[in-house]
């Protein structure tokens, strides 16, 4: 039996209810692989910044450092700024422990019909820098209340940085179909993104085995709607990527079943894995959550823990319960989420 110590971060709204249909998906996979998980919960949330003032305490990255992965809910809520909550909670993580590649992968399953016609053939993976680019702290306000007010945002791009996520998305490639897209804007931002392309071009001459495109972001954007389906591997910088596995997801179908994997590929630091749909406040509580980007996220956490044959039987599970037209209503069905659960249970047992 193999042993794995798992944060958990609930977080806000729905974000607690989506783990523990997760975590018992995980213990039935788990028991058919020998695979064992225990956890550790946080209450590290907007809840939390409200009462204590901190969405996390001073040394909450040491209380997980040694875990071997995070698995988390979702964070926001109202009456708590995005900006508050992200930087309080999501990027000291993030950059605490060099989780540089951010992991989405998106395609049109059954029983989630894509609103573009013809698109059934979408699967592709955006990778995105995660914790440095255009997300930087550098940057600031001046003559705040005045008529000269002005702020300043610096975007960081460093050749280690960009150059680290760049090969982890050509590697990636060669175990799908190939190809590596870039997505850059060097003809309107002067310094960073031709620096973007001269190290997307670096990579890609020690992998010549591997298709390389490059796609300016706003024509980039307008072709994952036309033909979605051309892309394999899309590497981006952090708002590139960040826009456009957004962009990916709703053409998929629904950003509402997404995953993301924030990953320390060397493995020094734990990895976290979280659906992207976000806290959703207007269903919190009701029992409606759709678990299906918790457990896609799980699945990806299995894979990253050396377990990829347990991922894709949880895969199979679930993407299995929404072709069978088990749904939850974010997606035009009547299943709550304890009745898509337990499909997805009955399909693993």
């Amino acid at each position: 039996m193999t042993s794995y110590r798992i944060a958990l971060i609930p977080g806000d709204g729905i974000g607690a209810e989506v783990l523990p249909p997760t975590q018992a998906v995980l213990t039935a996979v788990g028991e058919r692989h020998g695979i064992e998980f225990r956890y550790d919960s946080f209450d590290w949330s907007c809840e939390r910044y409200l009462a204590e003032g901190a969405m996390m305490p001073s040394d909450g990255l040491d209380r997980i450092r040694r875990h071997d992965a995070i698995l988390l809910g979702a964070v926001g809520w109202p009456g708590v700024p995005d900006h508050v909550s992200l930087w309080g909670l999501l990027i000291p993580i993030r950059r605490g422990f060099r989780q540089y590649v951010n992991l989405r992968p998106v395609k049109v399953l059954d029983g989630v019909p894509s609103p573009l016609r013809g698109a059934g053939d979408v699967d592709l993976v955006v990778v995105r820098e995660n914790v440095e680019g255009e997300y930087s702290e550098i940057g600031g306000r001046l003559g705040r209340g005045t008529e000269d007010e002005l702020a300043v945002q610096e975007a960081v791009f460093t050749r280690k940085g960009v150059t680290r996520v760049v090969e982890y998305a050509y590697e990636l490639a060669k175990t799908r179909r190939n190809h590596v897209t870039s997505a850059t804007k060097s003809n309107g931002i002067v310094h960073t993104m031709p620096f973007w392309d001269e190290l997307v071009d670096e990579v890609a001459g020690r992998h010549q085995d591997v298709r390389t495109g490059k796609e300016h972001i706003d024509a980039l954007a307008a072709k994952l709607v036309l033909a979605p389906e051309r892309f394999d591997v899309i590497v981006g910088s952090n708002l590139f990527g960040d826009i456009l596995s957004d962009l990916a997801a709703a053409v998929a179908g629904s950003i509402g079943v997404a995953p993301a994997a924030n990953l320390n590929p060397e493995r020094e630091f734990p990895s976290m894995f979280e659906p992207v749909h976000g806290s959703a406040p207007d269903i919190a509580g009701q029992g409606k959550a759709n678990p299906l980007g918790a457990l896609w996220s799980a699945a990806m956490m299995l894979d990253h823990l050396g377990h990829p044959e347990a991922g894709e039987e949880l895969l199979t599970a679930a993407f299995g319960a929404l072709a069978d037209g088990i749904r939850t209503a974010d997606l035009g069905g009547t299943a709550g989420t304890a009745g898509y659960t337990r499909a997805v249970l009955d399909r693993v047992g």
